[in-house]
Parts: C-alpha cells; sequence; structure tokens
C-alpha cells in the first residue's frame, strides 16, 4: 500500500518559505481514465452522482462521485457532436453539472448552472456544440450553489477531451501517445474524504488521475501529449519537469499560434494547457508542483511530487516541431462595443467575497452584453490575495497584466488576477443568448460570493 502524502498548505502570516512536502513512494503506473467516446456525431451518455467508498491514492475512503468512480470517465468529443447526458442524484444534496470552457448554449438543458437536479431526480442534459468548436482539454464539475466547492473537493470533476488538436502537428506526431494529467487534491476527515468546513490552507493530498506519484513511462526522444488540468475546487499548481521544457499546442483549450515553451506552468483554479513532453536520457525524471504563493492574504502551496516520469527502452528520433501552429482571431483592433470594469473584493476576514461590491444573486443580471459584438473588460483584484477569473460560454483574449501588454498566442477562458493588480480582457459573444456566469474559480470564494450573473441578448 502508498503511503497518503500530506502536503501542509499554510494561511497568510507564514514566516519563511513552505517546506517540501515529505518524500513520496514511487507509485503503480500512471492509468487514463476510462472514456466515453462519441459515435457518428452522437455521445449518449449517464453519470451517476453517489457517495461511494473508493480505493484513492492507495486507501479506501468514502467520496463523491461519478459513476462510482473518485477519477470518473473522460468525455471525448469532436466539434459539431451532439452530447446526450442523463445525470441522476443519488446523492442527499442538490446538484448538477457544468461542461467548464466549452462554446455552447447557456439555457435550457444545456449548460445551465441555475439547475438544481434534487436527490433521486435524474435530468437530461442535451448539448449541441459547433462544428468551429476548440480542440483541447476541457472539463465537468459540479456548479451547485452555493456547495460547489465542497462537492467538487469531495470528487466530483472530471475531464472532457475534444479531439482535432493532433492535426495541426507533424505528421511524424499524429500518432503519438497522450495521457491525460488530471490534478486532483483531497482533504481526510476519518475515513472519508472532506465535504464540510473545508479550508483551502488545510493539508491537503495532490493526485494525477487519483493515483499518488505514479509513473509515466516514455522512451528516449519520444514526444507525447500531456493534457495538464487542474480539476480541484480550490488549490493552484506551479507544475515542473525536472531538467525539461513543456511545449505548449493549447491553453484553456485553444490551440496556440505558434508553439511557446516554459520551464513551469502556473495552472490557477480551473486551467489546462496542452503540451508536449520529450523523453530525456534513459533515466527518472519529478514532476513536481513548486512553491507558490497567492499573496498575503491568500496561501502558500508547499512543493510536492506529482509524479515520475521514467525514460527508458528503445530511443526514437526526435521530431522537429513546426514555427507555426494553428489559426486564431486576434481581437487586437477590433471595435468594441462596450468598455466595463468588474471589481473582485472581499472583507478583511477573507469570509465575504464581492464582484463590484455585490455577492452573488442569481435573480439580478449584473452584466448585459450584445450578441455578436466585442467588449473590454478591466478585472481588478482590490484584494490582497490571487483571484481566478472565469467566465462561461465564450473564452477572452488577454489582453495585459498590471499594464504590460500580453502577446497572446490563443485565448483562454480562465486568467489569474494579481492582488491589488488588474487584467484587461476582450470578448467576443458569439452563438449564443441567455443567463451565464462569470466567478472566481476558487470555489470557496465563488459560493461566498464571489460569482456574477452576466446576460448576453440579440
Amino acid at each position: 500500500m502508498v503511503a497518503i502524502l500530506v502536503v501542509a498548505t499554510v494561511v497568510s502570516g507564514f514566516a519563511g518559505s513552505p517546506s517540501p512536502s515529505p518524500p513520496v513512494r514511487e507509485g503503480a503506473p500512471l492509468r487514463d481514465p476510462s472514456q466515453l467516446v462519441s459515435h457518428r456525431g452522437v455521445l449518449r451518455a449517464r453519470l451517476v452522482v453517489e457517495r461511494r467508498q473508493v480505493e484513492v491514492a492507495g486507501r479506501r475512503l468514502w467520496s463523491l462521485t461519478y459513476n462510482g468512480d473518485y477519477m470518473p470517465p473522460t468525455l471525448r468529443i469532436r466539434p459539431g457532436d451532439r452530447l446526450e447526458l442523463a445525470m441522476e442524484n443519488r446523492l442527499g444534496k442538490y446538484t448538477n453539472l457544468h461542461v467548464h470552457g466549452l462554446h455552447v448554449s447557456p439555457s435550457g438543458n444545456s449548460d445551465n448552472v441555475f439547475i438544481h437536479i434534487d436527490p433521486g431526480q435524474t435530468f437530461h442534459y442535451s448539448y449541441r456544440f459547433p462544428d468551429n468548436l476548440a480542440p483541447g482539454t476541457y472539463w465537468y464539475h459540479s456548479h451547485a450553489h452555493p456547495i460547489s466547492g465542497v462537492q467538487v473537493a469531495g470528487g466530483l470533476s472530471g475531464v472532457i477531451v475534444v479531439d482535432g488538436l493532433k492535426r495541426y502537428l507533424p505528421p511524424g506526431l499524429r500518432d503519438i501517445t497522450e495521457h491525460v494529467i488530471a490534478l486532483k487534491d483531497f482533504q481526510i476527515q476519518g475515513d472519508a474524504i472532506r465535504t464540510q468546513d473545508l479550508h483551502i490552507g488545510a493539508p491537503t493530498n495532490r493526485t494525477v488521475n487519483g493515483q499518488l506519484n505514479p509513473t509515466i513511462h516514455i522512451r528516449p526522444g519520444e514526444t507525447q501529449l500531456w493534457r495538464l488540468a487542474n480539476i480541484s475546487a480550490n488549490i493552484y499548481y506551479k507544475v515542473h519537469l525536472d531538467g525539461q521544457r513543456f511545449q505548449v499546442i493549447a491553453h484553456d483549450a485553444n490551440p496556440v499560434d505558434r508553439i511557446w515553451s516554459a520551464d513551469s506552468l502556473l495552472l490557477a483554479a480551473g486551467s489546462r494547457f496542452d503540451v508536449l513532453v520529450r523523453g530525456g536520457p534513459p533515466g527518472r525524471t519529478r514532476l513536481q508542483t513548486l512553491p507558490y504563493s497567492t499573496g498575503s492574504a491568500g496561501n502558500r502551496f508547499p512543493q510536492a511530487t506529482l509524479a515520475t516520469l521514467v525514460s527508458e527502452g528503445t530511443p526514437t528520433h526526435p521530431v522537429e516541431l513546426p514555427a507555426t501552429f494553428a489559426p486564431t482571431e486576434d481581437l487586437s483592433h477590433a471595435a468594441l462595443a462596450a468598455r466595463r470594469t468588474v471589481v473582485f473584493s472581499e472583507n478583511k476576514a477573507g469570509t465575504e467575497f464581492y464582484i463590484n461590491g455585490r455577492q452573488f444573486d442569481m435573480n439580478r443580471v449584473d452584466i448585459r452584453s450584445k450578441l455578436n459584438t466585442v467588449e473590454e473588460w478591466t478585472v481588478r483584484n482590490d484584494s490582497d490575495e490571487e483571484h481566478s477569473f472565469h467566465v462561461h460560454t465564450n473564452d477572452f483574449q488577454l489582453m495585459s497584466t498590471n499594464g504590460r501588454p500580453h502577446h497572446a498566442h490563443g485565448w483562454q477562458d480562465t486568467v489569474n488576477i494579481p492582488p491589488r493588480g488588474q487584467v484587461v480582457i476582450r470578448i467576443h459573444f458569439t452563438d449564443y443568448t441567455g443567463r451565464t456566469v462569470l466567478h472566481c474559480h476558487i470555489l470557496n470564494h465563488e459560493d461566498a460570493g464571489m460569482m456574477a450573473v452576466l446576460e448576453i441578448v440579440k
């Protein structure tokens, strides 16, 4: 049995640097989640939500599950597909489902986060995706207000893959091995994953696909596609692979116009990166999350080992990557229908959170935007901790952070806002009208009021 890794995450007031987490024993080979795959343009699926005792990170724990698993099936679709999904709620609380990042209707039986599925009910979701849906890695999770944080932390999150990303790769890389690297963490209370009194700064356990330090096998010189996804409720990951650089081909399921590389990648709450990883010389390399602070009023997350990359076997000749990748839309010179300021703030105790001075009210429209227009939003953070800004239905282009221009290589659906700082984004409202939301994707903050209603009208 593998020992549980306890990662001490410390709240503000910490003196000095956070200590690295204790060494963790190398685990079993990485298990990619099972898949539910569309066929002839349709994916018909059923998700049963219930509390069950499952094996996670080497222990038997009570968890909130989809289809009986802590790491539930990956939903795999193509642009233009239809998803018919029945969700049966066997919990003692209401729940619902959000397909994070997907450009799809926010109304009716589609990505409608105002739906409550009560205990004992089965709700039939129906999603019709556009032909130009961006390929990449998305995720699904509970968005039941104000209990989304505890439900996601309890286990209710999984991955969605939209196929089509590999078509932009050179022919020699279109059949490469790919892995889901789903980053989920959990806190323990007795023999269960905690779903009450959830504190971001409490000791937590970081897993990859529900495993503790799994091994990922690669041949020297081989290139693999890794789908890095932060599907935790609240915490951040600063992902680093010793001695290597990530080659980024998509950010928040938006293919980049040119591949860019990074020594480490910050996955704020809710964000994803699709990256290429190349096998180095024979040996073992640690995939880690590095120490990271979200500000004096936030949290300090210590270093931890996430997985071990094992390079072995017959070497393969590396394939050269292209200078350009996928076409993207640039909003830099778009005509603007409106400019808005969106302010994130919180009380001194850090117990109440606000957008433009108000807490969430599902019956109040906070922003009303017109379909087929582009708007520029200045999103300002008036607190002393970072917030992970996320908007539903339409992705956006990041223009600047703290006044420094950002040369985006694609769009995104989540952006980290520095303490006492601001970002400027441009967003194009296309295809869909209806009521949806924008919020902080640190779900404890969302549940405590940091969410607003956006209505898109004709």
